[in-house]
């Protein structure tokens, strides 16, 4: 198995509250994980028929053969079991009793915030990120070949395609997740607006211009928005709260949270696809950066504060790191290999207005060197985690 950053987050939470939950997409190693670090927790899987059917007809019989130290698979798939667990943890309060796995965020969290609230530490567990990779020695030949990939760990841990995953990744998704468990019917319709999601990367996005490109009503492109961030498919970034005396684009951009299939979705299946299209090789660079340092705070157990800024007179950060309520990194993201010092411009004038030094102004480039110039630090994709540590 991959170490992952989150096994340490994992076990101080496992310390302190009696239940942990690690959510993520599908294939993202959470069962993997949690039976990693803790071999000795019986193992039940939800998504097999007859356990799932045991659960749901006599929850007090489930939990006398599936007592404490055990890890809970697919746990929202019955919701019936959580009153059941509740009363289980707040007879002892003892910490460490339960792992809950769950691929739905949104099914997970009401059920826990019905009756585990305050009982329960919670994590996400996401693809892979580019350092995780490099740690393991498994890192991709060059930049493109990561964005193709991404970071799902059956893709380092198998010889299977990125496009032949993908193509069954999203089949799965849609039949199972979206159909089986959020009521999706028109499946076809969810499909291509997926797609059309990949081709708005890094763009200001709002649920009515996203209906009337996939020809759906608003309210069905807000709920199909919701399901694809609950299913930590997507996620939005929003525009920076503080004014600076400008006036403010206050539309979201839309992301996914990993590179390999959002290339799968806009159709690239090789290096030799990606590079003759330089528009989605930008795109996916930038969503890559984007996405990496939201998985590094999420690995650490904190919640991500980043933001884009753009004005009234398109003078934009691709990306604000903030930090207790200030701004840590601004960050122009470049997809070339090579450093430019015009690439600099807007974070130059950006850090003047909002009174940032040249240690906080940071050009993230396509180039394997990092260093620091008179206008700020220039990195490689290899140091992203340290704009979290």
């Amino acid at each position: 198995m991959i170490p992952r950053t989150l096994a340490t987050e994992i076990d101080e939470l496992l310390a302190g509250f009696p239940v942990v939950s690690i959510t993520g997409p599908r294939q993202s190693g959470k069962t993997t994980l949690a039976r990693e670090l803790h071999p000795e927790f019986r193992y039940v899987s939800l998504e097999d028929t007859d356990t799932r059917h045991l659960a749901e007809d006599d929850p007090r019989l489930f939990f006398t053969m599936y007592p404490k130290h055990t890890i809970i698979d697919e746990a929202q798939r019955v919701p019936e079991l959580f009153s059941y667990l509740q009363g289980i943890v707040d007879a002892t309060n003892e910490p460490g009793q339960f792992i809950l796995t769950g691929s739905q965020n949104f099914l997970l969290l009401k059920s826990i915030s019905q009756s585990l609230a305050g009982r329960v530490g919670l994590t996400y567990l996401l693809p892979l990120t580019y350092s995780e990779i490099v740690k393991a020695g498994l890192q991709p030949g060059n930049l493109d070949e990561w964005l193709l990939r991404g970071g799902y760990p059956r893709l380092y841990s198998s010889r299977l395609s990125p496009n032949r995953f993908f193509d069954t990744y999203v089949s799965t998704y849609v039949e199972r997740d979206v159909r089986g468990e959020l009521g999706v019917r028109k499946l076809a319709d969810f499909r291509r607006f997926l797609g059309l999601c990949a081709y708005r990367i890094g763009e200001l996005t709002s649920d009515s211009s996203l209906a009337t490109d996939a020809r759906i009503s608003t309210n069905t492109s807000s709920d199909w928005m919701s399901i694809l961030e609950a299913s930590f498919v997507t996620f939005r970034l929003q525009p920076y709260y503080r004014n600076f005396g400008k006036r403010l684009t206050k539309t979201p951009k839309l992301y996914f949270y990993d590179s390999g299939l959002a290339a799968h979705l806009l159709g690239l299946e090789s290096v030799d696809d990606l590079r003759s299209n330089n528009a989605f090789r930008g795109h996916l660079f930038e969503n890559m950066v984007v996405s990496e340092i939201v998985k590094e705070y999420y690995s650490r157990g904190k919640t991500p504060h980043v933001y884009y800024w753009r004005d009234s007179n398109q003078k934009e950060a691709d990306l604000i790191v903030e930090k207790a309520g200030r701004i840590r990194y601004l960050v122009e993201i470049k997809a070339s290999s090579t450093y430019d010092p015009h690439a600099f411009a807007t974070l130059d004038s950006l850090g003047e207005l909002m009174g940032c030094d040249a240690n906080q102004k940071v050009l993230v480039y396509g180039g394997d060197d990092s260093f620091m110039t008179r206008h700020g630090r220039v990195i490689s994709v290899r140091q992203l985690h340290e704009l979290v540590e």
